[in-house]
């Protein structure tokens, strides 16, 4: 008994450990190359597929923990088939219900409302009640109810509810999601997040299972809790490492798809060097949404927006979006020093997914530059190269 519970301890502070980890291996990636964690942040990478990963095995190992309560002590376990469901949900729209993986064309409302243009629902939300709901989960799912539940007479109504708390042993670590996502020290830091919190609902889902695994076919595992914590870990990282290099991978080109794509940034950049689009340095965003903020309504009646008449689908025209149905986006990024700036539009491509870097067009991502000298000059077509 007393090795078991040394065994378990061992687990919840490994658990832990892992979740910091993700904290600490961001702020090392981000002082040793600022580009590297960049990158690894953006979608279709090994941080969002880990994020995937972490929440849809939890919500299986969820599920099957919900079965085999209600096979050893009956009624319907809501709780954690609601908790299961969550992380499907939270699974599901990481990668937009697959928008990026099939290229389709999500519905008007969320090309308009969603500032992803992306089919999922929490981008819907505004940003401040989005952050609040973010927090109240991870707080009270992690740290609230799991404290209640160590007075007896909570525990005992929770248990009559159906309800089944996350171990307090793992607190620390949401405490430490908390932090993070409250101190936001870098930018992208909510990215990082999301895998810490997807860590805490697998190692959580694990805790409910364990109970009930010890005569199942994972009673080996059940048995060395430790084990358990770092072999699920290690197939979780595996395949997020896995899904993102196959991400990286061209799908088909469609040298029809690539024509249109050069002809509609060609036409973009003319409206851009007509004097009437205006934008400045450090800037950086979807076509749609820096039409929308900065009130450049010109793009609207520009060139861009003359190719419907060659057949660009106007849905396409309203909302700037490739022939791979992506958002076009701008960048204009200025060195502090005053030696360059550089603008550009571009778009993620055939593979559906970012590769370039603050000052260039990498990998299958298709763009077009706009400007590209010294800091502080006009955009016009005498001065773009």
């Amino acid at each position: 008994m007393l090795d078991q519970r040394r065994d378990l301890k061992r687990a919840a502070i490994f658990a832990n450990l892992l979740m910091v980890g993700v904290w600490v291996y961001a702020a090392i990636l981000r002082r040793v190359s600022e580009d590297a964690y960049y990158l690894s942040a953006q979608e279709d990478e090994y941080l969002e597929w880990g994020t995937v990963w972490a929440f849809l095995i939890a919500a299986v190992i969820g599920l099957v923990a919900a079965w085999q309560r209600r096979r050893a002590e009956g009624g319907f376990p809501w709780f954690l088939c609601g908790v299961s469901l969550f992380c499907f949900f939270v699974a599901m729209e990481e990668i937009s219900w697959g928008q990026r993986l099939l290229g389709y064309r999500p519905p008007t409302y969320f090309l308009e409302k969603n500032f992803q243009q992306e089919l999922n629902v929490h981008n819907v939300m505004s940003t401040g009640f989005r952050k609040l709901v973010l927090k109240g989960i991870i707080l009270g799912y992690g740290l609230v109810l799991p404290a209640l539940a160590q007075w007896s007479s909570v525990r005992r109504v929770l248990a009559r509810l159906q309800v089944v708390p996350s171990p307090l042993a793992l607190a620390p670590g949401f405490v430490a999601t908390y932090v993070f996502y409250e101190l936001y020290p870098w930018s992208l830091t909510g990215e990082w997040v999301e895998l810490m919190l997807g860590f805490g609902f697998l190692f959580a889902a694990l805790a409910a299972c364990r109970p009930l695994a010890r005569n199942s076919k994972f009673a080996g595992l059940a048995a060395r809790p430790t084990l358990f914590v770092v072999t699920i870990t290690a197939f979780v990282i595996g395949l997020g490492v896995i899904q993102a290099a196959i991400s990286r991978q061209a799908r088909s080109v469609q040298p029809a798809y690539l024509e249109a794509a050069h002809a509609e940034l060609e036409a973009l950049k003319r409206d851009f060097l007509s004097g009437e689009v205006k934008t400045r340095c450090n800037r950086h965003r979807r076509l749609y949404t820096f039409k929308e903020k900065y009130d450049q309504d010109y793009l609207l009646r520009g060139d861009f927006a003359g190719l419907t008449a060659r057949g660009l689908p106007e849905e396409r025209a309203n909302f700037f979006l490739d022939p791979w149905n992506s958002p076009y986006w701008i960048r204009d990024r200025c060195k502090s020093d005053g030696s360059r700036r550089i603008v550009f539009i571009y778009s993620f491509g055939p593979n559906r997914r970012r590769e370039s870097s603050k000052y260039e067009i990498l990998g299958d991502d298709v763009g077009i530059i706009i400007y590209d000298g010294a800091k502080g000059r006009r955009l016009t077509s005498g001065s773009s190269q």
